[in-house]
């Protein structure tokens, strides 16, 4: 009997030994965990991309909505990759998330559903990877402690605040009517990509890495058109967020005709264009400025400010040139034409921007 617990001592031993070890390994610096949490599912926040409400949908044609995980906001890394204008790509082997190249197809559609403010139970995968053009990256809230990727339902959700960051725009919160607002670049609090300047020098939008200069997409859209530079007068130029890809919109005109072009930043394939051939000229008298336009809109809306200002351009519209001007202030929408010439406000419409 002492033969045998002397002979079982010496198997037990290492058998201990190496379940402290795993257990070591497992819980230790650098370890990778998967924990399962409660969240809340909110169909009641709105996400706005420069101006403009999005829903979201899952390959199945169903709506998917923000979760909220310890006051951070996640969505969907698909819808993540419409807004980014990416493919998404999921490697099972490495646990890996890839967002990269152009995405060419439209939006994900769908039917909108209702449902309501639920908790919900999901999983933390800090064992998840993700990856945008070939860089690895990693997440943190807005106090700088680190957050990681979402499972809820077979889809990898993302902090928003991260996604804005890799969109270069700045990302706000609304508490009075639950809006989370992406828009302008990051850290700043004027929308200059959407403030158009007649003649369009001013208002140009700097470089961005990855895509092409403005000057080049002029360049696409005059070679197109088949005029050189010093035919045509630049109304517009201006860097967006369209169907989850950026573009540049160039506006010109010439000698009775007005052209309406979008570029895709990335590629340089133009994406559409417009030829308006009804007589486009300047109004006589030169009328008020953009400046004083955009305060006129302003005193229209009490407390509004500039950084409320999401749309302001110079267009033409029955005959005559007009500002158009967008507001998003207090959960309402505005929207109205303001006559260049005169400064008179010539439509007005307010609504919920919680469409």
């Amino acid at each position: 009997m002492k033969t045998w617990k002397k002979a079982a001592g010496g198997i037990l031993l290492p058998l201990l030994c190496a379940a402290v070890l795993l257990g070591t390994l497992a819980t230790g610096t650098g370890a990778r965990a998967v924990s399962t949490v409660t969240a809340q599912l909110r169909p009641d926040y709105t996400i706005v991309i420069d101006g403009a409400v999005r829903t979201f949908y899952n390959v199945s044609g169903q709506q998917v909505y923000p979760v909220s995980y310890r006051d951070t906001t996640y969505l969907p890394v698909r819808a993540i990759g419409e807004l980014m204008g990416k493919i998404v790509s999921w490697d099972e082997a490495k646990k890996t998330v890839t967002l990269s190249g152009v995405r060419t197809g439209g939006a994900t559609t769908g039917t909108p559903t209702a449902a309501a403010v639920q908790d919900i139970s999901l999983e933390v995968r800090d064992d998840f990877t993700v990856v945008v053009d070939g860089t690895n990256r990693t997440f943190a809230d807005a106090s700088g402690k680190a957050v990681y990727p979402l499972l809820y339902q077979g889809s990898t959700y993302l902090p928003i605040r991260a996604i804005g960051e890799l969109m270069g725009k700045s990302v706000s919160w609304d508490e009075d009517t639950r809006t989370i607002t992406l828009s302008g670049a990051a850290g700043s609090t004027v929308t200059d990509a959407d403030v158009i300047i007649p003649g369009g020098t001013d208002s140009a939008p700097q470089d961005v890495a990855g895509l092409i200069s403005v000057e080049d997409a002029k360049a696409k859209a005059l070679t197109h058109a088949g005029l050189a530079a010093g035919d045509v007068t630049f109304t517009q130029q201006k860097l967006e967020w369209e169907d989850g890809r950026q573009v540049y919109d160039i506006e010109f005109y010439t000698a009775g005709s007005e052209y309406d072009y979008e570029i895709d930043a990335a590629t340089g394939e133009i994406v559409s264009f417009d030829y308006d051939a009804e007589s486009y000229t300047p109004s006589a008298g030169g009328g008020i400025t953009v400046e004083k336009a955009q305060e006129i809109a302003l005193a229209k809306v009490p407390g509004a400010k500039a950084e409320n200002v999401k749309k302001l351009k110079l267009d033409r519209d029955d005959g005559k040139q007009v500002y158009e001007v967008e507001i998003i202030y207090n959960g309402m929408e505005y929207e109205m034409k303001i006559d260049a010439s005169s400064g008179t406000i010539l439509e007005f419409e307010a609504e919920s921007a919680r469409k």
